[in-house]
This record gives C-alpha cells, structure tokens and sequence, in this order.
C-alpha cells in the first residue's frame, strides 16, 4: 500500500527512529512520502504526490475519514506545538473527516479541527482551525485562533486576531460542498482498495450513489435548519445513536419529556425523516434531538430543535462569541430577545459558557422578597440540555415567568452532588439585563456603580444581611477582616477581633463597627464551621472608595458555601480588574477545581515559534490575589503576549491556555 514510508532521520533534537502509524483502512498511494512520527487514522486518503514530513516538528495527528489531496505539504517547526483534541502536544493537528486540499500547505505548529475544508493552495502556519470551518481557496492563515465553524473566502489573509473574530459563519451551502467532496474522496478511498476486484468496485459505486442522494434529499427534502443537519450528520459520523423527545408547555417547565418513535436508521436521510415525522406529529409542543453512545449507554447530545409556534426552518441561529484566547462558542438569542428588557447579561453567559466547559449542570432557582430574606428558593424547574442556547433559552424564561422576583443561576457539579457557584441574574424592579429601571435607575448617578439596591436599616446591604441570616440559620460562626491596599494584594488581612454573639442584630452591628473604623480599606466577612475548623464563606463587603452600604462583589473561596457567590450589581460580577470578564470567569472556574495557575509570556518572534517562556506559578489560591498576579505579569510584560495557563496538579497536564494580552501593533 504504502511505497515510500520511513522513520525520521536521527538529528540533534530527535534521535528516535520513529515510523508512521498507518491505520489498515486507510490509503495510501504509492507516489507520497511519509515520514516520521505520524499516526494516520482510520479511512484516511492520502493521494499523490503529498509529502507528509514529520523529520523537523514531530508528532503528526491525521484523525479518521480525513483526505490529504494531491500536492499537499504537511511540515512542522522543530519548537512550537498545539494541543491537540486528546490533550497530547502535537506539532500537526488534523482532525476527523477533514478535507485538505490540493496543494494546500499544512505547516506546525497547526491546528486543523474536525469536519474542516483548507482550499487549494492555502496555508495555514503558526494557527488553529476551528472545528466545521471553510477555507477557500488561496488563503493565509497565520499567526491566530479561527473561530469554529466560520468561513474564510478565497484570497483572504488573516494575520491578525481581530480579522478572525470577524469572520462570518458558514452557510448550508458551504457544508454542501465541503460534504460533497468528503463523499467523493471517501469513495476514492474505497475505490483504490479494491481496484482490481470487479464485484468490489460494483459496491463501492452502488455506495457512493447512495451516499450522493443521501447528502442531496438530506439539503433539500427537509425542514431542519441547516445546524441541525449538521448536528446529526456528525453524531452519524461518529457512530452515535438518534433519539428524539416532546414536551408540552406544562412538562416543559417540569422536564417531564416523553420519547417519539425509537429511529433505528442509520442513514443520514432516514434519520432527518423521522425527525420531520415528530416534529409534524407534534408541532405545538416542544422537541428536542438527543445524541446517545449505544457502547457508553449515555446520552452525549441534547438540543431543542423545536418550540411552540416556531417553525423548524427557522430556528434561532447560534452565533459565535468570541473570548479573550480567540476562541467562540455559540450563542444564541432566545424567542424575547425582541423584548425591551433584553436578555441575559454578558457576565451571566459568561459564566454559562464557563460552567458548560466544566461539564457542570446548570440549574435556577426564583424568590419573591420574602423568599429572598430567608433565602428560601424555588427552583425553576431542571434544564436538562448542556448545549449553550438552550440553557440561555431556559434561564430567560424563567426569568420572564417571574418578572417580580429574584432570579439565580446555579452550577451543579453533577458527579460530586454539590452546588459550585450561584449568580443572581434578575432582581425586583430591574430588566433582565441587569440594568436598574425606573426611579431606581435616576438614583444610580447619586449611588455610584453600585447604584439599584436600597439599604437596610443597619446600613448593611440587603445581600449582606441575607448572607449574615445564612451562616448563622447554618450554625455557622461569623467574622470580620479587614485590609489596606498593599496587605490586599498579598492576601495579608488583620482580624478585626471575634464576633462571639450569635444574633444576627450583634453581629450586624459588629461588622458595622469594622466598616467604621476601617472606612478607607478593604472589609470581608467570613462564615466560620467551628466543627470543622474550616471557611465555608467570604464576602468583600467594602472596597475603599465604595460606599459602605453596597458591596461590589463576593469572593468564593474553593469549598465555599453556595451562598457566598456575586451579590451587588449583577452587571459587574467580578472583582474590581482591568482583566476581561472572560478571564476572570475562567480564574474562578479553574480555581473552584483545584486547578493550579501560572503565566507565559513571548515576543512576536516567540510567539511565532510557541516557544513561551515561563512567568512562574502564581501560589494564591484566592480569586482576588490570583487576579492581582495576573494584573502584575501583565504590566511588566506589556509589550509582549501574555497567556494564562491553568494545569491539574494530580494529572501533571495542562487543562487551560488563554492569551490574556496580546501587544498592540
């Protein structure tokens, strides 16, 4: 099968005589060369003259189903690697089912995703491709993160972050075409096996026309919109399994869903069929497709595809956001968005898309104002999907039901059964976005940033005392800390003596008297387990030159009791940083799994290359003093590419890599 295959050449940076991994089921032809260490998956094509040379950078990844066409260069870099999907350094990422191109150069460090096209003669170097994209023809792409699923047009050159974060989407015809000519050279593949064998090439064409009308009925005989035939052609894909459930408005709310029709077909245009069925049968009632691992026995899928009065065309299209390390995930308006009151604040989907990265459950919770006092919650029902526009879907209808009332956002480690945070997402009297309404939002150049809450009569804020009220319904001892601005970043706070009394108007009246004497620093309140002998909470609760009476954030500490999370305004949700809400989003996230911090920082030259150099590990474990170490590296890097690096200390990898600055041009 394969006439030219060779281990790497030994050099002074590689002395191992490692061979190509070639899968059985992959082909390749006689007149390419392979070298080195490259793992080619299964169902691979590799034609003509292509040189895949893994004797510079090394390893080469080539996942299943992909086709490296003819003329195409695949080289890397001696220094520099990408991650690839399987959490391994690679120098040359190629996904699944990805089509490179005639002529197309392929050059590491680079990442190509899954369900990729890289047109003729395009490069990309120094780079990531973003899953499902589309490069056209004649293309450069360096030096920058494309997005997923986003469309390149031929002769673009794209050299710098901003041009990637402004790239459209692909459109239903460009997955047409890059299916079409998956289709064709998977057919090739099959073709080249069995050459000489008459009854086989009979099959294999039989095949490829079924394949062909397939792909044609399933673009033009269905109603689904053109994300969702994207979505089942890749569970196919990837062997996974087809369901689909409805549910009326009633059992929506209560996540009561019941199954249509089992779909047993395996077939791209059989499945899209029995969907078109169930939504037809049910058209006035919610309906969700779920993807199910028959080998895992779970479901690894679920999406609405459907709501009541909503045409199955014309669902809510996902658009991609971009973050701060340059790569998106999708999110979507939902049917109020239209809606004066808007929709979900930035910081609240940030934390959405925070916690789903986790692999957390999202839930939520109302309470009117007396609820609130006694934070006696009520749940909104469960949100079964883990996909990013359902979930926003579900919170804003919530949210819309109880309009009077307050809204939290709740993080649900499902394995270990706990909550992980809790953001308050809607309060009486104020929009779905956060902003303050009314006359409630003419106070606000009077009251500063933390303008919209009313104080109590202890000049503490309502969120204070209700935290206060907690701690102590809990059992729980409560204390007070406070300190400068210098003691604040090195995470040194003086006690500011014991509350012993366990009546919440003492121990009010006991944080009072520290805000008091302390008028010009930093104050927290600490909930205390004395059994354990351990903090389940901290609350910042005065910031110096932050009124007293309104705190302008919290701060949980890892293991924290859940109702120590994001009070005062819900637009800001964060400590006071000159870090994006992204980065601080993923800070608190990594250290809420005991994640370990550190930074990076590189030139042009080296970032070209990905050969960062260590800023050291950044000791703190606290939210506040983690942030302050990233400000620092920042500022003393502020020419160069910063990045922030979060690893697991009991797996010794890397689960985290965000460029945090990048120097201005």
């Amino acid at each position: 099968m394969v006439a030219r295959s060779s281990a790497a050449p030994p050099t002074p940076w590689s002395k191992s005589l490692t061979i190509p991994k070639i899968d059985e089921t992959a082909y390749v032809h006689s007149f390419s060369n392979i070298i080195g260490d490259v793992h080619v998956g299964a169902k691979v094509l590799i034609a003509p003259g292509t040189s895949i040379r893994a004797d510079e950078g090394s390893p080469f990844y080539i996942g299943k189903g992909t086709n490296v066409q003819d003329g195409v260069v695949v080289h890397g870099l001696e220094r520099g690697r990408v991650m690839g999907d399987d959490d391994n350094a690679y120098s040359v990422w190629i996904g699944d089912n990805a089509s490179i191109t005639h002529m197309a150069l392929i050059h590491g460090p680079a990442y190509v995703g899954s369900n990729c096209f890289i047109g003729f003669r395009s490069t990309v170097f120094n780079a990531r491709v973003g899953e499902g994209s589309i490069v056209m023809m004649h293309v450069l792409i360096q030096d920058v993160e494309i997005p997923p699923g986003k469309y390149v047009a031929s002769g673009s050159v794209i050299t710098n972050q901003q041009q990637a974060d402004r790239l459209p989407d692909v459109q239903a015809d460009d997955i047409k075409f890059a299916t079409h000519v998956l289709g064709v050279n998977d057919a090739l593949r099959s073709g080249y096996h069995c050459a000489d064998n008459v009854s086989c090439i009979a099959s294999v064409r039989d095949e490829m026309t079924r394949a062909y009308e397939s792909s044609e009925s399933s673009m033009t005989d269905t109603r689904l919109s053109a994300d969702v035939v994207q979505q089942v052609r890749q569970l196919l894909a990837q062997n996974f399994r087809i369901g689909t459930e409805h549910a009326d408005v009633r059992r929506f709310q209560s996540a009561s869903w019941t199954s249509c029709a089992p779909i047993q077909a395996t077939r791209e245009s059989e499945v899209l069929a029995a969907l078109d069925t169930c939504l037809d049968e049910h058209s006035k009632e919610y309906v969700r497709l779920i993807g199910i691992d028959p080998e895992a026995k779970r479901r690894v899928l679920e999406t609405i595809i459907q709501r009541p009065n909503t045409r199955t065309g014309d669902q809510t299209k996902p658009t991609a956001t971009a973050s701060s390390n340059g790569s998106s995930r999708a999110s979507v308006s939902s049917g109020n968005s239209n809606s004066p009151q808007g929709a979900l604040s930035q910081d609240a989907i940030a934390q959405v898309r925070q916690w789903l990265a986790q692999g957390y459950q999202i839930g939520s919770e109302h309470a009117d104002k007396r609820r609130f006092q006694t934070s006696s919650w009520q749940s909104c029902g469960a949100i079964g999907s883990q996909r990013e526009a359902d979930v926003i879907a579900d919170l804003e209808h919530c949210m819309a039901e109880h309009g009077g009332e307050y809204i939290r956002l709740i993080g649900i480690d499902s394995q270990a059964k706990r909550r992980v945070g809790e953001l308050i997402v809607q309060r009486p009297g104020t929009s779905m976005s956060g902003q303050p309404s009314g006359d409630r939002a003419a106070a606000s150049s009077h009251t500063g940033s933390n303008a919209g809450y009313t104080s109590t009569k202890s000049g503490l804020s309502p969120e204070v005392v209700a935290q206060v009220r907690q701690l102590l319904s809990q059992g729980h001892q409560v204390g007070v800390e406070h300190a400068d601005k210098r003691r604040f970043q090195t995470s040194s706070w003086q006690s500011c003596g014991a509350i012993e009394s366990k009546r919440e108007a003492d121990v009010v009246a006991a944080l009072e008297r520290c805000i008091a004497e302390h008028s010009g620093e930093y104050v927290r309140l600490i909930g205390i387990d004395s059994q354990a002998k351990r903090r389940v909470a901290e609350m910042i609760i005065q910031r110096p030159g932050t009124a007293t009476a309104y705190p302008s954030s919290s701060l949980p500490e890892r293991g924290a009791s859940s109702g120590s999370t994001h009070v005062g305004n819900s637009s800001s949700g964060a400590p006071a940083t000159n870090l994006s809400q992204e980065v601080v989003a993923q800070v608190r996230q990594a250290l809420a799994q005991g994640y370990q911090i550190s930074t990076e920082y590189a030139d042009e030259r080296r970032f070209k290359t990905s050969s960062w150099q260590t800023g050291g590990v950044i000791q703190a474990k606290r939210e506040a003093d983690v942030l302050a170490a990233l400000e620092a590296a920042v500022a003393e890097n502020s020419r160069a590419y910063v990045r922030l690096v979060g690893t697991d200390p009991q797996a010794k990898r890397r689960v985290l890599e965000t460029t945090i600055q990048r120097p201005k041009k």
